[in-house]
């Protein structure tokens, strides 16, 4: 249930006076780091219960609103073979996650690697190598890089050329998509190749950060529709359409 997701009320009574209140009993929702497991096996109402906290870091109980504490991610995993008693996230849900990673099996020798290490006995030490307040600052350090008007526009015209009734979307965007990217895909797009720029040892975005972001930022954004899936079509060929349709431009950094 949602209550389960983000806490709720529950009768409280003092052992000593015997008196009875309502307390806030906090949800796993407060916490830094929220891992969903498989969350499409949660039904709509509890993954409805994310969307504010993970838009505005905070959720509404009962009339009362509390804050979360910073830093807040939410990372989700999905199993994209057993499909039995799971449901569809939402539009709106997806359009909150940052990024759609696609994990595939990994190189031979790195899975003889993980088949090795974990099945022998291991005594594991643990380090923390940055608290809280580090990845606070390091938010506002990307927020920071500067980014060229025409890299940005570069963004915003991938986002909005995914969209079906844009006049300069393709001919593979106008047959198989139904809903394109919204605003927040070109946000992330920016704030993703800050980022990468940042990790790369560049304090400034290029276009190549943009391009190489675009599909686990378009990904859950692009939606196909039936057409495209009768048809073999994914979104990350659409993607691959985009990148060719709109046209880097030759200024800015």
């Amino acid at each position: 249930m949602p209550a389960d997701i983000t806490g709720t009320d529950i009768i409280n009574e003092d052992v000593i006076t015997g008196r009875r209140q309502m307390v806030f009993a906090p949800g796993p929702i407060f916490a830094n780091i929220v891992l969903a497991d498989e969350i499409n096996r949660t039904p709509p109402k509890t993954q409805a219960a994310l969307l504010e906290a993970m838009q505005e870091h905070r959720v509404t109980i009962q009339g009362r609103t509390y804050d979360l504490d910073e830093p807040f991610y939410v990372f989700a995993t999905q199993n994209p073979i057993e499909l039995e008693g799971t449901y569809p996230l939402p539009e709106a849900q997806l359009d909150r996650f940052m990024f759609h990673i696609v994990i595939e099996h990994p190189p031979e020798n790195e899975e003889f690697e993980v088949v090795r290490t974990t099945t022998a006995l291991q005594d594991p030490a643990y380090e923390r190598p940055v608290n809280g307040n580090d990845l606070i600052a390091f938010q506002r350090l990307v927020r920071r890089v500067p980014v060229a008007e025409a890299v940005m526009r570069y963004a915003l015209s991938l986002t909005r050329t995914s969209r079906p009734k844009s006049a300069q979307a393709p001919d593979s965007v106008k047959k198989y998509v139904a809903f394109g990217a919204s605003v927040r895909a070109a946000q992330y797009l920016v704030l993703g190749a800050k980022a990468r720029a940042l990790t790369s040892g560049r304090y400034h975005v290029s276009f190549d950060d943009i391009r190489a972001l675009a599909h686990p930022v378009l990904r859950h954004r692009v939606l196909t529709n039936f057409r495209a899936e009768s048809e073999g079509i994914t979104s990350d060929s659409i993607i691959d359409d985009l990148l060719s349709a709109v046209a880097t431009p030759r200024s800015g950094m």
